[in-house]
């Protein structure tokens, strides 16, 4: 798979090295998944962290303007949000919830 992200794969790599992680697509986006639930993706054109988070959370981030919804072809994923600020530790945060959202039982 073409990585051309970097920020998304270096933080991805240190989830890559646990048992349940593994790389995939969705959507045409390069993505991270936590057994086979999709945690996280780089939107592949702009470099941008698109993450799955609970709802409420997801509005937290869209009102403090950290993120904005992710509505591809206009239909707005509600439990999805795009980052665009290249922030490392934000991202690795992120990508954490992620993970526990979705394997702890969205």
């Amino acid at each position: 798979m073409k990585k051309k992200n970097n920020l998304f794969w270096d933080i991805g790599g240190k989830f890559l090295k646990k048992q349940n992680i593994s790389e995939g697509t969705l959507m045409g986006f390069p993505c991270l998944r936590a057994d086979k639930a999709f945690i996280a993706m780089a939107d592949h054109r702009t470099g941008d962290l698109i993450v799955k988070l609970p709802g409420d959370l997801v509005q937290e981030l869209i009102q403090e303007g950290i993120g904005q919804p992710f509505a591809p072809a206009g239909r707005t994923f509600k439990e999805w949000v795009r980052i665009e600020r290249r922030d490392r530790q934000l991202w690795e945060k992120l990508m954490e919830e992620a993970e526990n959202f979705t394997t702890v039982g969205c």
